[in-house]
């Protein structure tokens, strides 16, 4: 009874705090908000505009866009808190417009972090959180959630393997028995895989373009392998030798080269995880294969790339962009279960 009032006047939270978006899922409903990790300033005053209202996708419409007087800013990057003022700033605001509080009860939240956050990021993590306003905060490793999301097997005696390929980093673990068996992290996913074709179209076109516009240009075209019909697209920008504005039309057998590095990064990645493990959990893998977690997993062809080197199954799961979320969320509403394999505030 006592638990279904708390639940009432205070419901708990699961949060996705990812470099390129948040997610949060409130206790009984499921994911309630799903943002970018944006926060708008006036400049020189580090004041959230709008009265702190700033934030998430209006902020996000900013980037790139900005007068002097304004700034765009992203309060975390490769996954981790590079501004704790401003996260702060947003995990108070995505809290409040997540849920009610009522009689002065603070939200209960577990919170999924990148594999290869340092015990210093976690207390940064621990301390933002805590002063936007939650009560208890536990942390979860993104493949942990991820795997839990995607519904795989992770507490049977048998490989379990999740790749989950956020804005900022790329999680890849291997589970049996409930616990990481082998797991690794890097800083490579999908805001390098934009950067990559910054980087190719201001080399081989001398046109520059925007973060923004090289995300829609991957989504638009990006692929990991060969397409049954290539695709184009128009791109503009700035032509970086007359310095005027130009457009420029990109295939996708050009963007597929630009991706080949960080494409790459995280092939080697899956592959190093896969390496430390038993060859019992490894033959496991021939039946049980690899889940696609996160946004980059939505790369073209990237599934059937990574097959044909792993020589395993890859599956993108349903609901790629969720799937963190919805771990935590289910770690949530099973707190007491999955408590020990947290951590905690107190513990960090």
């Amino acid at each position: 009874m006592l638990n279904r009032l708390r639940r009432w006047l205070c419901p708990d939270l699961a949060i996705d705090l990812g470099t390129a978006n948040t997610l949060v899922a409130v206790q009984g409903r499921g994911i309630v908000l799903d943002e970018p990790s944006v926060v708008a300033l006036e400049k020189g005053t580090r004041k959230v505009l709008g009265s702190g209202t700033a934030v998430g996708k209006l902020a996000r419409q900013m980037l790139g866009r900005t007068p002097e007087s304004i700034t765009a800013v992203r309060p975390l990057q490769d996954g981790v808190i590079t501004d704790f003022e401003l996260c702060e700033a947003m995990l108070r605001y995505f809290i409040n417009k997540a849920s009610r509080r009522s009689g002065g009860l603070r939200p209960r939240v577990v919170i999924a972090v990148p594999g290869s956050i340092t015990a210093v990021e976690k207390r940064a993590v621990f301390n933002s959180a805590e002063r936007a306003g939650a009560g208890d905060v536990y942390l979860i490793s993104e493949s942990k959630a991820a795997g839990i999301g995607a519904g795989l097997p992770i507490a049977e005696p048998l490989a379990s393997m999740v790749c989950d390929i956020g804005g900022g980093t790329t999680d890849v673990a291997l589970f049996s028995l409930a616990d990481v068996v082998s797991a690794r992290s890097i800083r490579i996913a999908g805001d390098e895989m934009d950067e990559a074709i910054v980087e190719y179209l201001k080399a081989n076109y001398s046109l520059r373009i925007g973060t923004q516009t090289a995300e829609q240009i991957k989504i638009e075209i990006g692929s990991a392998a060969p397409l049954d019909q290539e695709l184009t697209a128009e791109v503009r920008g700035r032509d970086t030798i007359a310095g005027v504005p130009r457009k420029a039309v990109v295939t996708s057998e050009e963007i597929r080269e630009a991706l080949s590095e960080p494409v790459g990064a995280i092939l080697e990645c899956i592959k190093s995880v896969i390496e430390q493990c038993d060859p019992e959990l490894v033959a496991d893998l021939v039946d049980q294969g690899v889940v696609l977690t996160g946004g980059g997993a939505l790369l073209r062809g990237l599934h059937a790339f990574l097959c044909e080197q792993l020589n395993v199954p890859v599956r993108v799961d349903a609901e790629p962009l969720t799937t963190v979320a919805r771990g935590a969320a289910i770690c949530l509403d099973h707190l007491y279960d999955w408590r020990a394999s947290l951590d905690a505030g107190d513990a960090a």
